[in-house]
């Protein structure tokens, strides 16, 4: 039997080096692996949670950020229920590409996705190059929520997995008991059609 009531599929994406990776491991192992190499294709932890006594299982798939595996990681976009788009602080050329991701989103991804544009490494501020509102206005114009993150120091990483996770379990219940509140009337309906009819 599944240990599980929920499971969900969140894909991160965005250039080479911007700390994908570090953001997964931080999250599902509570690591920094420190001279982290670059992602081959994609991998994925797994990281089960509690919300709101119901046991939920994420599943976390860092893709490769470099050109020549972008065919790959696209095919997962189509079955994911969010998207979680990274850059660094402290690379404006990983800001300037956020566009092209963007438009992979919109070509690829289901349009009812959670996607959360993320400003990672905010522990180097003194090396920072996009400023807090750049991200923000971004998200803003794209209707995307915002959220900036440090892998290495632990800052708002288990908060973007758990409220991306909250915000998915909330969506699936809601369903839940809208389906469930729609099938009582549809059977009364039809128990009155059949009384008209005779």
């Amino acid at each position: 039997m599944e240990d599980y009531k929920y499971l969900f599929k969140i894909v991160l994406i965005g250039n080479a080096g911007v700390g994908k990776t570090c953001l997964v491991r931080r999250f599902t192992q509570g690591l920094f692996p420190p001279g982290q190499g670059a992602t081959i294709g994609v991998d994925f932890m797994i990281k089960t949670l509690q919300i709101g006594g119901d046991k939920v299982k994420l599943q976390v798939w860092d893709t490769a950020g470099q050109e020549r595996f972008r065919s790959i990681t696209q095919s997962y976009y189509h079955s994911a229920d969010a998207l979680v788009m990274v850059y660094d602080v402290t690379s404006r050329d990983s800001y300037n590409t956020l566009p092209d991701w963007m438009k992979e989103v919109e070509t690829y991804a289901s349009p009812k996705i959670v996607t959360v544009l993320v400003g990672n490494k905010t522990d180097l501020a003194s090396e920072r190059e996009v400023k807090s509102e750049e991200g923000q206005a971004f998200a803003d114009e794209k209707t995307i929520q915002f959220m900036e993150t440090s892998a290495k120091e632990a800052e708002n990483v288990d908060k973007l997995f758990i409220d991306i996770a909250v915000e998915l379990t909330n969506t699936v219940r809601n369903v839940e008991i809208k389906t469930d509140a729609e099938e009582v009337p549809i059977k009364e309906h039809h128990s009155v059609t059949g009384c008209c009819r005779q």
